[in-house]
């Protein structure tokens, strides 16, 4: 097993893990939409995108990061934005290494850290706190959607 960073060669490998992730979601399977969606990350760089191969190059998982900033520290932060894992290849540390790559990266960086929001009955959030994240129970988070 290996996390690359993804780039738009990966994209095909991508989109069934992308679709699956939402759907988990509760979001309709469009693979179309996901792959405009996925092109234009990489077209516009928006977005850091690691994926996990087996020894066959047969993608287990991924986990996308999008940059941001903290005006109170003036350091880049990155959002941790998705992680998904395929159901045959869960309990095999394919969450873990991807996790682990993202942390090597932000380190790698320089940035202030990775910030993950989830649901709060995400049984992922085992690994998480397995990593060392913590949860920030000092600030609230609000949103405005249109």
């Amino acid at each position: 097993m290996k996390v690359i960073t993804a780039t738009i060669y990966n994209l095909e490998q991508l989109v069934p893990l992308f679709d699956g992730f939402r759907v988990f979601y509760k979001q309709a399977s469009n693979p179309d939409a996901v792959r405009n969606f996925l092109n234009d990350r990489f077209l516009k760089q928006d977005s850091v995108i690691f994926l996990c191969l087996d020894s066959s190059e047969k993608a287990l998982g991924f986990t996308q990061l999008y940059p941001s900033f903290s005006s109170v520290s003036m350091q880049r932060v990155y959002i941790l934005n998705d992680l998904f894992v395929t159901s045959e290849a869960r309990k095999q540390g394919v969450g873990e290494a991807l996790m682990e790559r993202a942390k090597q990266f932000g380190i790698k960086e320089g940035c202030r850290g990775i910030t993950l929001e989830t649901d709060a009955d995400n049984p992922a959030q085992t690994l998480y706190k397995k990593l060392g994240w913590k949860k920030d129970d000092h600030v609230n988070h609000y949103t405005w959607e249109v």
